[in-house]
């Protein structure tokens, strides 16, 4: 099962994901929440709760970083488990961008200091 919490920060959405990301029902899940978050720039996916991640998964994070380069936002995942890293570091499909927590927290800095306009 996989649980999904989203936090906005200016234009940058924060989605926390916890459990397992290894059948159909999460992967769509996880597409819900980021798909979700059409207006912002930037969509980080803090893996650090995630315990596995298996080819329906790494499917659905291919499509959802085509998606994001669609729509103009930046999609980074951020501080994949252990497990979750080997099999992202082993995946031929594509590359994916694994932001520093310095990076995530410049993020979050940028967003404070240049608020959305009305």
């Amino acid at each position: 099962m996989l649980n999904v919490h989203i936090q906005k920060f200016g234009d940058m959405a924060f989605i926390e994901c916890q459990g397992r990301i290894v059948r159909s029902e999460a992967a769509f899940k996880l597409r819900n929440a980021v798909m979700s978050q059409v207006r912002a720039r930037t969509i980080v996916l803090d893996l650090t709760e995630a315990q596995a991640i298996e080819g329906g998964g790494l499917g659905m994070l291919s499509a959802l970083q085509k998606w994001a380069f669609d729509q103009g936002i930046q999609l980074k995942l951020y501080n994949p488990s252990a497990s979750v890293k080997d099999r992202l570091e082993h995946s031929n499909w594509v590359q994916f961008d694994i932001a520093s927590f310095e990076e995530v927290m410049a993020l979050m800095r940028a967003d404070e200091q240049y608020p959305r306009a009305a």
